[in-house]
């Protein structure tokens, strides 16, 4: 009995440290969009068998960052451009408005806060370290959200934002000068939030926060590939 939940509990763990380390090679951008996951590979790489490794991929797909395509396998699930653009654009009336419900009740304790969420994020971009940059945007943007007393409306916020997770956290990975200009809109937002600005500025401005990402996304898209800028990115 002992040695049956020894060797039960063994292929989980190898599971659960699979799925971590391929989970954020995704996220990190290690694994692009379209990387093939071979898993008799990563088997091999992991010392495992490919029962676990399968099991991890399997969760990675049901959480929208795999998909399995017929002769090839596993990949790192492509940007669905249209989808990215549409989803982000009803995420700007959503947050614009949760971040207007909430403003009576952010405190000045709370914009201090969130500038030192928005000190640790300038950082993290100063380090190329986008994992922790993405990490540390949503820190700042459901810090607001938890003072929104309708907790519907954040509730869909949270699973849009689930499902652009892995475009979201590489997104700055294409255009890092959105990184430094959304420093810049942070700072901007707990101002206005401090000084009791009018809800719908607050909601506009919030709202052209999320639309400038949208644009510089799509300008990143028409860029020729020849342009030196697209190069460095």
């Amino acid at each position: 009995m002992i040695t049956y939940m020894i060797n039960d509990k063994l292929p989980r763990n190898k599971q659960e440290h699979a799925y971590s380390v391929l989970r954020e090679r995704i996220l990190s951008g290690v694994y692009g969009p379209g990387y093939r996951l071979v898993i008799d590979a990563l088997a091999r790489e992991f010392g495992s068998s490919a029962i676990p490794i399968r099991e991890a991929v399997r969760r990675l797909e049901a959480e929208g960052l795999v998909q399995y395509q017929a002769n090839t396998g596993p990949r790192v699930r492509e940007v669905d451009e249209a989808a990215f653009a549409d989803t982000l654009s009803v995420l700007a009336l959503l947050e614009g408005h949760a971040t207007a419900l909430a403003a009576p009740q952010v405190s000045g304790e709370d914009c201090q806060r969130l500038r030192r969420v928005n000190a640790a994020m300038e950082q993290g971009l100063a380090a190329g370290d986008r994992l922790r940059f993405a990490d540390l945007n949503r820190q700042f943007h459901f810090f607001i959200y938890e003072r929104c007393p309708n907790a519907y409306l954040v509730e869909n916020i949270d699973q849009a934002w689930h499902r652009l997770d892995a475009v979201r956290r590489t997104v700055f990975l294409y255009i890092p000068d959105r990184g430094r200009a959304s420093l810049a809109e942070h700072e901007q937002i707990v101002r206005l939030l401090e000084s009791g600005a009018p809800a719908g500025e607050i909601e506009s401005y919030v709202r052209e926060h999320k639309l400038h990402t949208v644009r510089a996304f799509h300008a990143w898209k028409q860029r020729p590939a020849a342009d030196p800028e697209y190069l460095r990115t």
